[in-house]
């Protein structure tokens, strides 16, 4: 934050208001961080030159998609794992940060999400709230999209609110029966009111984890992407203008439709890797995220893409 803050100001001339506004901290907070940066030589008549280019690139990242920040990690190394490692460790730090006490945070799916929980740096905060996006699987791993958000839930010691459901099931009869519950629309209503949303989206790709761990077969994909699919949100299949397609799948799935994440205050995509770019383009246009944390070949590649800023 103190090399952001630097930038805002001594590169891009912004006032000390206003870096702290773009920043959302206290000015007086603004002004300490900008002292420190003088102190430690981080500011000399230059942003550290080490630091530059990926200031330089978040911020063409930032007016390009019409974010409120963005987190850029480097990542040479493009192979699926190394990527999740990467972004997930700057988001675990990123979260850390940004916890507050009565919070009420949603939580969603992903390998990167899960090295995220692994990279959380505890803070005191108190009266938090976890609710969970999405269902689970009936044979439970490690790669159980709910023990992501149980992750957090153990981490901060928070109150969890989980979907108790299989993250797809058979027929668009039982996903409405079942949210037809009590206690599923009483989640649903929570996460109409988190604060913040932590989420990560995926391709349509055979690779992706949705397919290769077979939560959908090798037949539902091909269907999906000759539907206009590029994305997945939370289990949701998106096009590339960000709308829920219109496919039976979408009506199977048991987590919280992307698209009504667009009132939360802050919603967060993690997310990376080149392959990814046009699915994480579509995930902030589902979700209006303002806030995405990814690694600069994705960076680049989403700003040959279509601006979104306004």
């Amino acid at each position: 934050m103190k090399i952001r803050a630097a930038w805002l100001y001594f590169v891009e001339g912004l006032t000390q208001e206003q870096v702290a506004k773009h920043l959302g901290i206290s000015r007086v907070k603004a002004t300490r961080l900008l002292a420190a940066a003088r102190e430690d030589g981080t500011v000399h008549t230059s942003i550290n030159a080490k630091a530059e280019p990926l200031i330089r690139l978040q911020r063409a990242l930032e007016k390009h998609l019409g974010l409120y920040e963005a987190v850029v990690v480097p990542a040479m190394n493009q192979t699926p794992s190394s990527v999740a490692s990467v972004v997930g460790h700057a988001t675990g730090k990123y979260i850390s940060q940004h916890i507050e006490n009565g919070m009420s945070v949603g939580v969603g799916w992903g390998a990167t999400l899960q090295i995220c929980m692994r990279s959380l740096v505890w803070r005191e905060v108190e009266n938090l709230t976890t609710v969970s996006l999405l269902g689970g699987l009936t044979h439970a791993t490690s790669q159980n999209p709910s023990a992501v958000a149980w992750r957090f839930v153990e981490f901060y010691r928070t109150e969890f609110y989980q979907i108790t459901a299989p993250a797809f099931v058979e027929n668009v009869e039982l996903a409405s029966a079942l949210w037809a519950q009590r206690d599923l629309k009483m989640l649903k209503d929570k996460a109409a009111n988190i604060d913040l949303a932590l989420i990560s989206v995926s391709d349509v790709n055979s690779k992706a984890s949705i397919f290769e761990r077979r939560l959908l077969s090798p037949e539902d994909q091909v269907s999906l992407h000759k539907a206009g699919a590029v994305g997945d949100v939370l289990c949701h299949f998106v096009d590339e203008t960000g709308n829920v397609i219109d496919h039976p799948i979408n009506g199977r799935v048991m987590a919280i439709n992307p698209n009504q994440l667009r009132k939360v205050p802050r919603v967060i995509i993690s997310s990376g890797g080149v392959r990814k770019a046009q699915a994480i383009h579509a995930g902030i246009l589902a979700t209006n995220a303002k806030v995405l944390i990814t690694d600069e070949m994705a960076a680049r590649a989403l700003l040959e893409m279509k601006p979104l800023a306004a």
